[in-house]
């Protein structure tokens, strides 16, 4: 009896697996695990601090606490042209982000107290585990989808205006 059972469990378990026509990739689709996100504040870049025409502006969502910091964009699967995010730390500091469950390709802007832009990564692979690091002391990091900064000519030197 416990052989027939064995066997009979065995069978069980190969016939409900080999049953299951979902397949993995529809068991991990982004829309089971995406995240959507509220984009309450916007940012202006402009080619100097004093500049009164923006160079244009994105919608952004706004992490400033330690969790939304590490959460980032983490599983958003979608971010419209012209929205971002931007992450506020307590004080300026040499930051470093990476792009680990990141499923999109980003330009990361670092920003200083000042509001400069002291340095842009372009391009970043989704899913990496590099470092991609301020380089200078920065108190803002701006994610955007990749090539953004390339399409608006937007460099390091030139500034933000951030409104929440």
């Amino acid at each position: 009896m416990i052989r027939f059972s064995a066997t009979f469990l065995l069978l069980l378990f190969f016939a409900s697996s080999c049953g299951n026509d979902t397949s993995d990739t529809e068991r991990s689709s982004p829309t089971a695990t995406a995240r959507t996100l509220d984009f309450t504040a916007v940012v202006h870049f402009k080619a100097s601090a004093d500049a009164d025409e923006y160079i244009s502006s994105v919608d952004v969502a706004v992490a400033e606490s330690q969790i939304a910091r590490q959460e980032g964009l983490m599983n958003v699967y979608e971010l419209p042209q012209d929205n971002g995010m931007i992450f506020v730390f307590e004080q300026q500091q040499e930051l470093s982000f990476w792009m680990a469950n990141t499923p999109l390709s980003l330009d990361i802007i670092f920003v200083n107290q000042d509001f400069e832009i002291v340095r842009i990564h372009s391009n970043t692979p989704p899913h990496s585990q590099q470092q991609f690091r301020s380089g200078y002391p920065a108190i803002y990091a701006v994610e955007v989808n990749a090539g953004y900064t390339a399409r608006h000519d937007i460099q390091e030197g030139h500034f933000i205006e951030f409104i929440r």
